[in-house]
């Protein structure tokens, strides 16, 4: 599923349903791993041991042997030299991306679930404007919910931003725009942004699919970027300028969270 949203140089790992114990002894996380969640509940061990499965698997498909994967100080993958990455994981969901460093300069993946958002958290995490669409897409495709993917494409914006810059970045410092049809969006920075091959990018470009009870966002930023960044896109008739291998071409706080 997340695959078909990334370009040919990302390599991606997901997994369905619940890990079993026979795949959880089979890959067993690193002792340094296990330190890291020694004090976590069950659901967040077996949550964090799976995605590194995927992770660790992903990396095997670039030549890469088993590494630890710990988590820095903001909860973000540390990953080998020369490799940008990202995982997420929701009930029943987990995947991991990974690519070399000289094809892409960041990438960033999240999954949720295709349903509505907790009471109040769309306040939170949405800028009036993008309310205004998600008004907009409920009333022609309600099936999809698009406050959730708001939300998750917010989280891939976070995860693509945050390796290149190792700053927070909040929720109201990006307004996102989406295009149904194409199922794309756009992200425009309202701060300045990362420099990317020597150009200031102001915003970025990602793909969404909706599939299997989740809604699946993908960001992924070539190591060398064109001039201009995407523009910002209508409301009513957005205009995306697709990312690399696109046809044609929640626990809240001030900040996305990192998910790893």
């Amino acid at each position: 599923m997340i695959e078909e949203l990334l370009p040919p140089e990302a390599v991606a790992e997901e997994g369905f349903g619940s890990p079993s114990p026979a795949a959880a002894s089979l890959h067993p996380v690193f002792p340094e791993e296990a330190a890291v969640v020694a004090r976590a509940v069950p659901k967040r061990k077996e949550e964090f041991a799976a995605v590194r499965v995927c992770a660790r698997a992903a990396l095997g498909r670039l030549g890469l042997p088993p590494v630890p994967l710990l988590p820095n100080r903001r909860g973000a993958p540390q990953w080998p030299a020369g490799v940008v990455g990202s995982m997420t994981h929701c009930d029943g969901y987990r995947a991991a991306v990974v690519a070399r460093s000289g094809t892409l300069a960041s990438v960033g993946i999240d999954a949720e679930p295709n349903g509505p958002l907790p009471d109040g958290v769309l306040d939170v995490v949405s800028l009036p404007g993008e309310r205004a669409w998600i008004r907009s897409l409920t009333a022609l495709r309600p099936e999809v919910h698009w406050g959730r993917l708001l939300f998750s494409a917010k989280e891939s914006v976070f995860k693509t931003w945050y390796p290149l810059t190792g700053q927070e970045l909040d929720f109201e410092e990006a307004e996102l725009e989406v295009d149904p049809g194409a199922r794309t969006f756009s992200a425009r920075l309202l701060v300045p942004g990362p420099v990317v091959g020597g150009v200031r990018l102001d915003g970025f470009a990602g793909r969404w699919a909706v599939g299997s009870g989740l809604v699946v966002t993908a960001i992924a930023l070539p190591a060398a970027v064109p001039s201009t960044a995407p523009p910002a896109a209508s409301a009513t008739a957005p205009s995306v300028v697709p990312p690399p291998g696109a046809p044609g071409g929640p626990s809240v706080s001030g900040s996305a969270a990192s998910r790893a």
